[in-house]
């Protein structure tokens, strides 16, 4: 049976809002789904799965979180190729940079990226309902 995961980091919730909001979505859609925070979530656990959405906030130089998500993330590039992926995030400045550059790299790995939702700051109804939408189209694609 096909599944997905969602994996995520927060800080201060408005991305685990979100990832909310995208496993909404994919449920909506009649498809299995996983909820992780990503220190909860490695890349050897991608076997189980058919598509990911992934979820970080902008942080520092906008950049994904240092010391969990993108770790992670660099793990899990090598197991991107041909797979359906979302991404998902808040920033608080800038004007969301790190989403392009990280939707450039899960590009570069291969993998199908069907789209981004950002929110400046806290996700407004809109927003949350961008990710649910999101989510029942990352469903359809696996």
């Amino acid at each position: 049976m096909s599944k997905i995961a969602v994996v995520y980091w927060s800080g201060t919730g408005n991305t685990e809002s979100m990832a909310n909001a995208v496993v909404d979505g994919v449920k909506s859609a009649g498809v299995e789904v996983e909820l992780f925070q990503v220190d909860d979530f490695k890349a050897d656990d991608m076997a189980n799965y058919s598509g990911f959405a992934f979820g970080c906030p902008a942080m520092g130089d906008e950049v994904l979180e240092e010391d969990s998500f993108e770790p992670f993330f660099a793990d899990a590039e090598g197991k991107l190729d041909g797979v359906p992926v979302i991404l998902f995030g808040s920033y608080g400045w800038g004007g969301g940079a790190w989403m392009e550059t990280w939707a450039d790299r899960t590009k570069d790995a291969g993998a199908k990226l069907i789209g981004t939702v950002i929110a400046e700051n806290a996700p407004d109804e809109d927003v949350i309902a961008d990710c649910e939408k999101l989510g029942a189209n990352l469903a359809k694609e696996i």
